[in-house]
């Protein structure tokens, strides 16, 4: 569910109501199999496919989270949520790496242990159910292929990665088919869960990032301060706030201290020109303040005030 996006925000549009078509397909897909496969995983004995299942059930949660939010997404902000509910899709990362990590670490403790009592698994039950999985997994990034919304991108590079293991899966399978190397199958399953705590880590960084604020990587406040600072009539900028809301809709409030008195109609040209330029640097939402050289800015004082009462 990682992370350099596009910025496209549809609503009521047919791309969005047909993009949340191809995520429910494929969260159907994947959570159905998931359920197999866990099935799958008991009847063949085999730690690698329970791995893998719990693989699936990650991204079977995080389509989920996608599919809603993709139909959240047409509704836009509302009386509840004045920012829209873009914080929806950090907080359903957030819980999917949580429920990742702890699943993970059972793994690998569970394959460890069979390192030192040996079970051979159902070599041709393993083979039929990876056969399957990619059939499945395959089906799905197809599915997601058709769609252009970031959610379809992160999942369908998901779905990829799921077609490998269980390629991994096949071969490992067809390896013990014809020759009793019990350790391949708990190397295997440490193999996917180190791969999955890789990407659950990732994702909990990147998340804890956006709920404690941090100012989005990709975008550069000084460069946002000098593109703006240039422009005639303005004499400072300060008390530049910027956060982002889910890695992709970046937020900014901004002082700007303007050389004297303007009309509004001025003030109004001004403005759009900091939001044009603010545009060109990623950030599509502004809040501007404007100020005159002498005034006290409110912020500072009430922030002074507060270090006072300390």
């Amino acid at each position: 569910m990682a992370h350099n996006h596009n910025h496209h925000h549809h609503h009521h549009h047919p791309e969005s109501i047909l993009s949340s078509k191809h995520l429910g397909v494929a969260f159907g897909l994947n959570l159905a199999f998931a359920i197999i496969e866990v099935a799958g995983g008991f009847w063949t004995n085999s730690i690698a496919i329970l791995s893998d299942a719990l693989h699936d059930f990650g991204d079977a949660f995080a389509l989920g989270i996608g599919w809603y939010l993709q139909i959240l997404s047409q509704r836009g902000r509302d009386r509840t949520y004045s920012y829209g509910y873009q914080r929806f899709n950090v907080l359903g990362a957030l819980i999917n790496a949580v429920i990742l990590v702890g699943g993970s670490i059972w793994i690998i403790q569970e394959s460890v242990a069979r390192f030192f009592k040996p079970q051979m698994p159902h070599a041709g039950g393993m083979v039929a159910l990876a056969v399957l999985g990619v059939m499945v997994n395959g089906a799905a990034v197809w599915q997601m292929a058709k769609g252009s919304s970031i959610n379809e991108r992160v999942m369908r590079l998901h779905l990829m990665e799921d077609v490998l293991g269980w390629l991994a899966v096949l071969a490992g399978g067809a390896i013990m088919y014809f020759y009793p190397i019990y350790w391949i199958d708990p190397l295997l399953s440490i193999a996917i869960a180190v791969f999955i705590l890789y990407n659950a880590f990732n994702n909990l960084r990147f998340s804890g990032k956006i709920i404690l604020q941090r100012i989005p990587e990709q975008i550069d406040s000084e460069k946002i301060r000098s593109s703006l600072q240039d422009l005639p009539d303005i004499k400072d900028i300060h008390d530049v706030r910027l956060w982002t809301l889910d890695g992709d809709h970046h937020v900014l409030t901004l002082h700007v201290v303007v050389e004297q008195e303007q009309t509004m109609q001025a003030l109004g040209c001004l403005k759009e020109e900091i939001k044009h330029r603010l545009a060109h640097l990623d950030v599509l939402h502004a809040t501007i303040e404007f100020e005159l050289p002498d005034e006290e800015c409110g912020d500072k004082m009430s922030a002074t005030v507060a270090h006072n009462k300390d």
